[in-house]
């Protein structure tokens, strides 16, 4: 079920080209779908693209079995466009290779904006240690589907 703050998130969201956020998006229902190597590595292909279109530059990502984290310095358009584009066709690609229709990604999602003395690597190193957190993996390189631009 949706969260039901959902379609608030969107309200007093300002996109700055050149700001670094940090987002989140989650599975509907939290189900775990990303569990499926093949799966993830479809989500993992849609973040790259973004940066390939030069929509945002991808400084650390984590796809965990039901959510994704996202740290990005926004390049062109607004978070918004970034999010619809991605879940949209990351959503299209995991469906058909499901065999399923409807929607993948909740509604909506997180994003933080970051500060210029926020410590962005500390952000990174946050992102790419869900894993290990969540019990996933004994070591964050047992875990294959993350990566930061400082590797």
């Amino acid at each position: 079920m949706d969260s039901p703050h959902n379609k608030h998130l969107r309200y007093g969201r300002f996109s700055e080209v050149g700001r670094l956020y940090l987002l989140t998006t989650t599975v509907a229902g939290r189900k775990p779908v990303f569990r499926d190597l093949y799966l993830a590595r479809l989500v993992v292909a849609q973040l790259r693209l973004v940066q390939e279109e030069g929509l945002a530059n991808s400084l650390a990502w984590v796809v965990m079995p039901d959510h994704v984290h996202w740290l990005i310095e926004l390049r062109e358009g607004d978070l918004a466009t970034v999010m619809q584009r991605f879940k949209f066709r990351s959503g299209r690609s995991v469906n058909k290779a499901m065999g399923r229709q409807g929607r993948l990604w909740q509604p909506g999602f997180y994003d933080r904006a970051l500060r210029k003395d926020d410590d962005v690597q500390g952000a990174a190193r946050y992102i790419v240690a869900n894993p290990l957190r969540a019990g996933l993996v004994q070591s964050v390189g047992d875990y294959p589907h993350w990566d930061a631009v400082w590797l």
